[in-house]
């Protein structure tokens, strides 16, 4: 018997799954419904248009740190997928690939249309039918007995209606909605049976109350500490990395680490949370004093505020000390102990206060089905058979340098594979 397999999502896991089944059962006629006029749109932008393909991580457990949720669920997809094997596949298929610094893996050309490019050759290779401009509508699910029909029926917004034996459900989050990704597929979860977990924004920049913040745009630092306080000041969120400042906050890889960390938390103008942000992360307290009064005593006859460039970039010098309190026109030789020890303080905890998160900046959903309910180890539902899951549908979900693509392309291997693997089993039974 010839099983038909439908894929909803032609995203990363949407097209690695469907590579997968075709792989370990060519009999199978596997049907990938993507709503947009090409596939994988959120990938070909990803990596601000270079795709972040993966990580130069090799260590799976060490890799399985960077996800704030989901990474006991993700440890068997990762094993059998790595992050090396996942760079082997591409290169095997004609994309060159390069390791940058954060061990972030790119494309040499720095084109994620040939990540997405070799993928598609690869479905059309395989024999997959791809159906683009497909908006599915309506799943449901009929007799699993019922051969002739197939036990899932798929609707699409045109009309058009295809029974399958098998579904595999990789519609991704709800954020960058304008690439499609906009949360169909918990409607679809909810409709066979699943449970969708609340759900939120992850890997944003952040918006802050201070008004001077627009003066400092574009000034950046390599690496800070960050440590963001709930405003109740019962939970607390670390993290280091690059920070940038933004015409009304904060961004880059510790701010987007931070933001997945803490997606849950309420927080507005009225009830702020509180960043404590360190510019010398790696220095202890008294590493960074002793270095501070030595520059004190040689620049003891510089105003306070040509002084501090020294330690900080010169345009943010002025917020620095208005901040802290402290008097730009002082002469540093004219500052007290008290002067000092605040300069100090702020050096490696200067408050920031948090009231939003920046607007259609969300990459990636926390959140999803209910991970209780999934077969870690084949991604199929524990609750309809013949339903798989794979991809940021999931309640998994890890911080920006590949991470979530490299979870999707393991989750979506795993899924295709665990039903590719079912399909040919069966068809040799009858």
């Amino acid at each position: 018997m010839n099983f038909r397999v439908g894929i909803i999502g032609g995203g990363a896991a949407g097209m690695m799954a469907a590579l997968a089944v075709q792989e370990f059962c060519q009999r199978a006629t596997v049907l990938l419904f993507e709503k947009n006029a090409y596939l994988g749109a959120k990938v070909i932008i990803s990596g601000g248009g270079r795709c972040n393909v993966t990580t130069g991580i090799k260590d799976v457990r060490k890799l399985l740190e960077n996800y704030p949720r989901g990474a006991k669920f993700l440890m068997s997809a990762m094993f059998r997928f790595p992050p090396e094997a996942v760079m082997a596949w591409f290169e095997d298929h004609g994309v060159p690939l390069k390791v940058e610094e954060g061990l972030r893996v790119f494309p040499k050309s720095d084109l994620g249309k040939d990540v997405v490019g070799a993928l598609e050759k690869a479905l059309q290779e395989a024999g997959v039918v791809v159906r683009l401009n497909a908006n599915v509508t309506r799943i449901s699910h009929g007799d699993a007995g019922d051969a002739q029909h197939g036990r899932f029926l798929i609707e699409d917004l045109q009309g058009g209606a295809e029974h399958v034996d098998f579904l595999i459900i990789t519609t991704g989050g709800n954020a960058y909605r304008h690439t499609g990704s906009t949360g169909d597929g918990y409607a679809f979860a909810k409709k066979l049976g699943h449970s969708i977990t609340p759900l939120g924004p992850s890997l944003n920049s952040f918006t802050v109350a201070e008004k001077w913040i627009g003066e400092v745009a574009g000034v950046s630092f390599e690496k800070i500490g960050a440590r963001l306080i709930s405003f109740d000041g019962k939970r607390s969120f670390e993290r280091t990395g690059p920070l940038v400042f933004t015409h009304r906050g904060i961004s880059g890889p510790a701010i987007f680490a931070l933001s997945s960390a803490s997606a849950f938390e309420q927080y507005g103008s009225s009830e702020p949370m509180k960043l404590l942000v360190n510019f010398f992360p790696d220095e202890r307290p008294d590493v960074l004093k002793k270095r501070l009064d030595e520059q004190l005593e040689i620049h003891s006859k510089k105003l306070l505020s040509n002084f501090l460039d020294i330690f900080l970039p010169h345009s943010f010098c002025q917020p620095f000390v208005e901040t802290a309190g402290l008097n730009a026109t002082k002469q540093v030789a004219q500052l007290n102990r008290e002067e000092r020890n605040k300069m100090l303080i702020f050096l490696q905890a200067f408050p920031l206060s948090v009231v939003g998160r920046g607007a259609g900046d969300e990459f990636v959903t926390a959140g999803g089905v209910v991970l209780d309910e999934v077969n870690t180890n084949t991604m199929e539902s524990k609750i309809c058979p013949g339903l798989y899951f794979a991809g940021e549908i999931l309640d998994v979900d890890g911080y920006t340098g590949g991470f979530n693509l490299q979870a999707s392309w393991a989750m979506g291997r795993l899924a295709g594979e665990s039903l590719g693997k079912v399909v040919a089993s069966t068809s040799q039974r009858e």
